[in-house]
C-alpha cells in the first residue's frame, strides 16, 4: 500500500495537479442532420430513404498550477447508439508541444490534406470485397495502447508542425482475423504563402505489425501519403496521393480466415468555392488495389473505385445549412464490373451548435 501511495504522490507532483479535486471546464458542440437520399444502383431498383444523423461532443479541459493543460472529450452519436470516445487524454505543455496518451491515434493520419468533395450524406455502396482505397491514410493503423507527440508551431522552420506516434500490443490472444500488434508513424504539415495564396503541404508515413493464428501474413500494413492544398480568397484547390499496404476484414475467405492483405493506391482531387452564403464543392476519388483471396497468396486481379461528387450548400440562417449533394461511383471487384455501384442524390439540412 505504501508503494501505491508513493507512486500516486509522484504522479500528482509531476503533473502539478492540485490536491483538491474540482470540476473541470466543459464545453459542448454538435449537429443534427436530416435529409432524404435517392439511390440509383446500376443493376437494381431505385430506392429512397430518410437519413437522420446527430452528434453531441463534450470537451473537457483544465490547466494545472504548473501551466500544463489536460484535456479530453467524448461524443454521443445516434449512428453508434451510444457513447463514442475516439479521443485521447491530451497534455499541452507551456512550450506548445502536446502529448496524447491512451487511444492516441496515428501521427500519419493526422496530417493528411483535406480534399473537397460533396458535403451531402449520399452514399453509394459497392461490393464488400472491393478493397480499392478511398482515403489518403488507408494504410494507417494503431492500437489503443499508444502515445502521440505533437510539436509546437514553427518547429525548426516557420509554418512547420510535426507529429510522431507509437502503440503496442494489447495482449489479446491471436485469432484467425489479423489484429494490429504495434505501429509507428510520422507526420508533418507545412504552411506557407505564395502571394495571395495560402499553401498547405501534408505528408505522413506509417507501419503496423499484425499477427494471427495459422498462416502468417506475408506483409504488414504501411505506406505513405502526400497532399497539397491552395487557398486563394474564396477558392480552395487540393490534391492528394496515398500508396501502401493494408489489412482488411472481408469476412470468410478461402482459407477460413477473414483477413485480406491489400496493396493499393489512391488519388484524390477537389475544389471548393464560397460565394456569399453559397458554397460549391466538387471532388474526385480514384483508387485501385490488388488483394489476396487467401493469407499468403498475392492477388493478381485489380479492384477499382472511381467516384465523382458535387454539392451546393446554402446558409439559410445562423447555424442552419441546406445541402444538395450528388455522387456517382464506378467500381470493379477482381477485375469484374461491380453491379452494386451507381449514383445517389441527397437533399437535406444541417443544424450546428
Amino acid at each position: 500500500m505504501k508503494k501505491e501511495l508513493l507512486m500516486a504522490s509522484a504522479l500528482v507532483g509531476t503533473m502539478g495537479v492540485a490536491s483538491v479535486a474540482e470540476a473541470v471546464t466543459a464545453t459542448f458542440s454538435g449537429n443534427h442532420r436530416v435529409g432524404v437520399e435517392f439511390d440509383s444502383p446500376s443493376a437494381s431498383t431505385d430506392t429512397n430513404a430518410v437519413i437522420e444523423q446527430s452528434s453531441f461532443a463534450v470537451s473537457l479541459t483544465e490547466t494545472t498550477d504548473a501551466g500544463t493543460t489536460i484535456a479530453s472529450s467524448f461524443n454521443l452519436a445516434n449512428e453508434s447508439d451510444g457513447l463514442s470516445n475516439a479521443t485521447a487524454l491530451t497534455l499541452t505543455f507551456t512550450d506548445g508541444t502536446k502529448l496524447d496518451i491512451f487511444n492516441a491515434g496515428n501521427a500519419a493520419a493526422g496530417h493528411d490534406v483535406s480534399v473537397p468533395g460533396s458535403a451531402g450524406e449520399e452514399g453509394v455502396t459497392v461490393t464488400t470485397t472491393n478493397n480499392a482505397p478511398t482515403g489518403l491514410d488507408f494504410q494507417s493503423g494503431a492500437t489503443e495502447l499508444g502515445v502521440e507527440w505533437h510539436s509546437a508551431a514553427d518547429f525548426l522552420a516557420d509554418g512547420l508542425k510535426v507529429s510522431a506516434s507509437l502503440s503496442t500490443d494489447t495482449g489479446a490472444a491471436a485469432t484467425a482475423t489479423a489484429r494490429a500488434d504495434s505501429h509507428w508513424a510520422l507526420g508533418a504539415t507545412y504552411v506557407t504563402d505564395a502571394g495571395d495564396t495560402a499553401i498547405t503541404f501534408g505528408t505522413g508515413v506509417s507501419s503496423t505489425d499484425y499477427s494471427k493464428t495459422g498462416t502468417s501474413l506475408t506483409q504488414n500494413a504501411g505506406g505513405f501519403h502526400i497532399g497539397v492544398s491552395a487557398v486563394t480568397g474564396d477558392l480552395t484547390i487540393a490534391v492528394g496521393f496515398g500508396d501502401g499496404d493494408s489489412v482488411n476484414d472481408d469476412g470468410a475467405v478461402a482459407n477460413g480466415a477473414s483477413s485480406t492483405q491489400v496493396d493499393g493506391e489512391v488519388v484524390k482531387a477537389g475544389v471548393k468555392y464560397v460565394t456569399g452564403d453559397m458554397t460549391l464543392q466538387l471532388g474526385i476519388v480514384s483508387g485501385s488495389a490488388k488483394d489476396s483471396d487467401t493469407i499468403g497468396t498475392a492477388g493478381t486481379n485489380e479492384d477499382s473505385y472511381d467516384k465523382t461528387s458535387a454539392s451546393v450548400s446554402y446558409a439559410v440562417a445562423s447555424g442552419i445549412t441546406a445541402i444538395l449533394g450528388f455522387s456517382d461511383v464506378e467500381s470493379s471487384d477482381e477485375a469484374a464490373n461491380d453491379t452494386s455501384d451507381g449514383s445517389a442524390w441527397y437533399i437535406g439540412a444541417n443544424m450546428a451548435f
